[in-house]
């Protein structure tokens, strides 16, 4: 089981914990955000709701997105640009990084264990104890630069 299917039934077993009841559309959210390897706008998650024939409506997505932020089960993702992405809060903290190209817009995810463990020297060194970091790179990806 991968990580975000796993995440897809803690995020469901959570929001029962906490009360919240199951519907429609918060299946649809949790079950989209479950099968993506990356970050997502509402704007798109609700697009590829109604592709899939979901009658689910916008504010219903944001809803959503807001309770399972609020639970702590989706990051919010700022990558530049005044529109925010979600994506699933794996339930070991597995992570990943950004790169996003400024020219077509294109988002790809890295890990790199050398940074996290630099992140975590830089942290402990000025005498913090790192809770989360966010580490978002932008540039030309190289079908822009090819482009240039």
């Amino acid at each position: 089981m991968s990580g975000t299917t796993a995440w897809g039934e803690y995020a469901h077993d959570s929001l029962r914990r906490g009360g919240a009841r199951s519907g429609g559309a918060r299946d649809a959210v949790i079950r989209h955000l479950a099968a993506q390897d990356c970050c997502i706008t509402a704007q798109e998650l609700f697009d590829a709701l109604r592709a899939e024939g979901n009658r689910v409506g916008i504010a219903s997505v944001y809803r959503t997105l807001d309770q399972l932020a609020e639970r702590g089960l989706v990051h919010r993702v700022d990558l530049g640009g005044g529109t925010t992405r979600f994506e699933p809060a794996l339930p070991g903290g597995e992570h990943h990084h950004h790169l996003v190209c400024d020219a077509c817009g294109r988002v790809d995810q890295f890990d790199d264990d050398a940074l996290e463990r630099a992140l975590s020297r830089v942290a402990a060194a000025e005498g913090y104890e790192l809770a989360k970091h966010d580490v978002v790179l932008h540039g030309a990806c190289e079908s822009c630069r090819r482009v240039e």
